[in-house]
């Protein structure tokens, strides 16, 4: 399998939506930059692009969707647009509200994955009905969730009609979420994985760099490949051209199970985020506010 027939490969969600298993984040990119992360994946054979409203950067992701698809001659329906609901827009009618401007921002009709951010305890159940009925209009061709521990999403299984089709966690060598993976499996949802390559400490990873070295491919395509054999999406963020070629340069070879299982040996449990961060989870206000980056590339380095 070459490059691009890699990013055409697909999983099929459990409500039948073909979503592609590699793509492109955009996590801490500004509007600039996102605009032209997105127009270059788009160019370069990419299909999925995942962006949020907490991000701050719809605007640019839009911009970059309508510049890649003009520059190659593709429609719409050729991508698969994931974005996700911001914290302080949970709750039933304000989820509802929250869509339309998350589309206006896109300069969309629809969005393929529409992700509740993270479970805001107290509203995650009515937010969860809300996307449902926004799925049933046809706004959304597939619903989730992100960072949801098994805990809450039982809770979430309990209240609701519709299963979950993905869950987005941090999933990467130093944190695999073991448990996560083996509920959502079971569930029939989707991982997706954020920060898929773990940061320095991963990408610093010795025994890594050996087995990258064995293959002849750097740390990431290493840990990238280790994911899709996983059966976890993944979308690596990049703002540069040569590596979102080098992050999709991961189909000409296949990690042996040793290989494999060294990778698992390295898990840490280590999080970078999770509730006890946010202001909201511990006193119960809701503080959060969007991230405004500012709009230069020279603030931002990967």
């Amino acid at each position: 399998m070459n490059r691009l027939e890699g990013l055409e490969e697909t999983t099929t969600l459990n409500n039948g939506v073909e979503m592609p298993r590699l793509g492109l984040g955009v996590w801490k990119t500004d509007n600039t930059s996102a605009k032209e992360s997105v127009k270059e994946s788009i160019i370069k054979g990419y299909h999925l692009i995942d962006t949020a409203k907490q991000y701050g950067n719809e605007t640019g992701v839009g911009e970059g969707i309508k510049e890649g698809l003009a520059a190659t001659g593709q429609n719409r329906k050729d991508l698969f647009i994931t974005t996700k609901l911001f914290n302080g827009d949970q709750g039933y009618e304000s989820t509802i509200n929250a869509l339309n401007g998350t589309l206006k921002r896109l300069d969309l009709t629809y969005i393929d994955l529409y992700l509740m951010h993270w479970p805001v305890d107290g509203k995650y159940i009515d937010t969860w009905k809300a996307m449902e009925e926004l799925y049933r209009q046809g706004k959304i061709r597939a619903i989730g969730i992100s960072n949801f521990d098994n805990e809450r999403l039982q809770n979430l299984l309990d209240h609701s009609d519709i299963v979950p089709d993905v869950n987005q966690m941090e999933f990467n060598p130093v944190n695999q979420e073991k448990d996560i993976l083996e509920f959502n499996n079971h569930a029939g949802i989707q991982l997706e994985a954020w920060s898929p390559l773990g940061g320095g400490e991963a990408l610093s990873n010795e025994e890594i760099k050996k087995i990258a070295d064995k293959y002849n491919k750097s740390v990431a395509q290493v840990i990238l490949r280790w994911d899709w054999q996983k059966g976890v999406v993944t979308i690596p963020k990049s703002s540069h051209e040569e590596r979102i070629i080098q992050n999709s340069d991961i189909f000409d070879f296949k990690l042996s199970e040793d290989d494999m299982k060294t990778i698992e040996g390295i898990d840490k449990q280590k999080r970078s985020l999770w509730y006890p961060d946010f202001e909201w989870h511990t006193t119960g206000q809701m503080t959060d506010t969007v991230d405004k980056w500012d709009d230069s590339p020279a603030n931002y380095k990967d």
